[in-house]
């Protein structure tokens, strides 16, 4: 049940990024290089932080917070749209590090008024923002030098794959995300959201373009959308076979289905947009296109 639970929140939190603007606050608020005590909100912050060497700085994080593995070992402060203050001031934090999209608002209130330094990071589903996103938590942490090699390192790998990507030859697949399936209804990832970007970075087209954000998507859509591929999170346990997808009404009438197209990856990983986005679209692209890329 915990694999279930910990991507269900990640469900949560992608929607509430397509749903909801920025809180207020951006990584041009001054953080605290000194902090020993960060409360780190969002699972790519998280990962960011370890990657730098922080990990010994968090003195805990939230829901979403599951990579590393020894992240999970930090004391969770709950699902970050649905924050307690009293949870994360408890924790005597000196930095409150979070994502955009997270709050509520009232709970953001109380921490502006606490006085504890408080740095919401922009997270922008576009592959040529990865990088400052890297650069901004560095800054928060007095790690800007250390921030620099791995954001580097990140975009060189995204220029890497892109040219990898472009050497493909043949038709662009089309590739329809689902985040969900519910009574035989699709939620899909349509344009301006993570699954979108992570799809052309792999070389595919979203099938979904007509819709924005996370959004329900038809079974006419569907059919009309006529997708090469399925896209979706592995859930543990509870992933979704190609037989279950594929005996929606909806899909059976699709190239993927014909061909039992169906891609499961981590969900982090997928659509985290962090350190790891290299290394998900390359792996993304081998699945859509076997043979043609390493």
């Amino acid at each position: 049940m915990a694999s279930r639970s910990r991507f269900g929140r990640l469900f949560a939190v992608i929607l509430v990024g397509s749903v909801f603007g920025a809180s207020g606050v951006s990584a041009a608020d001054k953080g605290n290089p000194e902090a020993k005590r960060i409360v780190s909100i969002g699972g790519t912050i998280t990962e960011i932080l370890y990657d730098l060497g922080a990990q010994d700085r968090i003195v805990a994080r939230d829901s979403t917070s599951f990579y590393p593995a020894d992240a999970n070992s930090k004391p969770d402060v709950g699902y970050m749209r649905a924050l307690s203050a009293e949870g994360i001031l408890g924790q005597k934090p000196d930095l409150i590090l979070m994502e955009e999209g997270s709050g509520p608002p009232p709970v953001l209130e109380i921490f502006k008024a606490s006085e504890v330094p408080m740095v919401v990071i922009p997270t922008p589903p576009e592959a040529g923002k990865i990088g400052q996103k890297i650069r901004d938590v560095g800054a928060a942490v007095g790690l800007a030098d250390k921030a620099e090699v791995l954001a580097t390192k990140t975009e060189d790998g995204l220029k890497a794959v892109a040219a990898d990507v472009a050497k493909i030859s043949g038709d662009k697949k089309k590739v329809l995300f689902v985040l969900s399936v519910s009574n035989g209804r699709l939620m899909a990832g349509g344009a301006d959201t993570e699954a979108g970007a992570i799809i052309e970075m792999a070389g595919g087209i979203n099938a979904a373009p007509t819709i924005k954000g996370y959004k329900p998507f038809s079974d006419e859509a569907v059919i009309a959308a006529a997708p090469d591929v399925i896209l979706a999170m592995s859930r543990g346990d509870h992933s979704i076979t190609p037989e279950e997808m594929f005996a929606l009404p909806s899909m059976q009438t699709t190239p993927a289905a014909a061909n039992k197209s169906l891609v499961s990856m981590d969900g982090l990983m997928l659509l985290g947009f962090g350190p790891r986005t290299p290394e998900a679209a390359r792996a993304l692209a081998a699945k859509i296109y076997p043979g043609a890329i390493n």
